[in-house]
């Protein structure tokens, strides 16, 4: 697969995530083999007031790459700007556009999904997006539509093919449904018939079965996985054995789980500090802990540690729990 003059590996990529996709994250899951990653998704605004917290969520390394940057916004203009801020001080692969997120904080000021209720305003904003990028490929992240009565697939796709986009991912719900009811995969394999640029699937994937579902059913050349990836970054390891029949998936056993939990931790830390180290990572260990014997104990530990230094004995004996117990 390629987007743009990008050849992508394995097609399986970790969706941009509020409060989950940074640097440690993308990296864990850039390891366990996810043909891109994106970061969070971040405002136009702060990037042209140069934000430092909106800057910090960009940061990436070599290692990520090919990582894409999500950005979103409501005015073409600071859009523009932001694009060639990106590109002239990061140099991501990708710059992909948000017009899927439904958060009401997001869309009443005009950014996210609110542009699928304008497409003129969706159009001035891709362009001018295309226009600052130069040569790097810009994607678009999207909705089916605003509600169920404003469905713009394929319309909107045929569209942003002829401006320039390289590549859509496409969550087939609506703003409105947010995330509830069932993801319509009938509308990405719509607009997989519709247009010839990449067509990336995302939406009700949870696991290895869900993931080959999704391309044979869609035809999609993509799929993006999101919620399925908290707590298992492995799930792209396993991705890969839809490619490659002679490909063995790592085991996913409990010292892998603890391992996991530990170079988690570690990386937030170095990234973070000790102290939001720690308490960014009681979510996480909150996602890794489940389903085994003592799960729910460990996890209470980790999660409620008042101390920088009780977490790291607390995570030393799950560890060497997970070292005697054989699973």
């Amino acid at each position: 697969m390629k987007i743009g003059n990008i050849k992508i590996d394995t097609p399986v990529f970790l969706a941009p995530m509020a409060g989950y996709t940074d640097y440690p994250f993308r990296v864990l899951c850039k390891r366990s083999g996810a043909g891109i990653v994106y970061s969070e998704f971040v405002s136009a605004d702060g990037i042209i007031r140069e934000n430092v917290r909106t800057l910090e969520m960009i940061h990436f390394t070599d290692e990520e790459r090919p990582i894409g940057i999500q950005i979103f916004g409501n005015d073409p203009e600071v859009m523009s700007k932001a694009t060639d801020y990106i590109n002239k001080n990061f140099k991501p692969d990708i710059i992909d556009i948000n017009y899927g997120c439904p958060v009401p904080k997001v869309t009443k000021r005009g950014g996210g999904s609110a542009a699928l209720k304008d497409l003129c305003l969706m159009d001035d904003i891709t362009c001018a997006v295309i226009e600052a990028a130069n040569n790097t490929p810009v994607t678009i992240k999207m909705r089916a539509g605003w509600d169920r009565d404003s469905i713009i697939i394929p319309e909107a796709g045929i569209r942003l093919e002829e401006f320039g986009v390289k590549a859509i991912t496409l969550h087939p719900r609506t703003t409105k449904q947010k995330y509830t009811g069932k993801a319509n995969w009938e509308l990405i394999k719509t607009l997989k018939q519709s247009i010839n640029i990449p067509v990336i699937g995302n939406g009700d994937v949870t696991n290895i079965a869900d993931i080959q579902k999704m391309f044979e059913y869609t035809g999609c050349d993509g799929v993006m996985i999101a919620r399925a990836a908290q707590g298992n970054p492995w799930i792209f390891d396993q991705a890969k054995s839809l490619f490659d029949k002679n490909y063995k998936p790592k085991t996913t056993s409990l010292v892998s789980i603890a391992s996991m939990c530990k170079e988690h931790f570690k990386l937030l830390v170095n990234d973070k500090g000790n102290s939001t180290g720690m308490n960014l990572m009681r979510k996480h260990f909150s996602n890794y802990l489940k389903g085994f014997p003592k799960a729910s104990i460990f996890r209470q530990k980790l999660v409620t540690a008042d101390s920088y230094k009780n977490m790291v004995l607390e995570l030393k004996a799950f560890e060497n729990y997970a070292l005697s117990s054989g699973l």
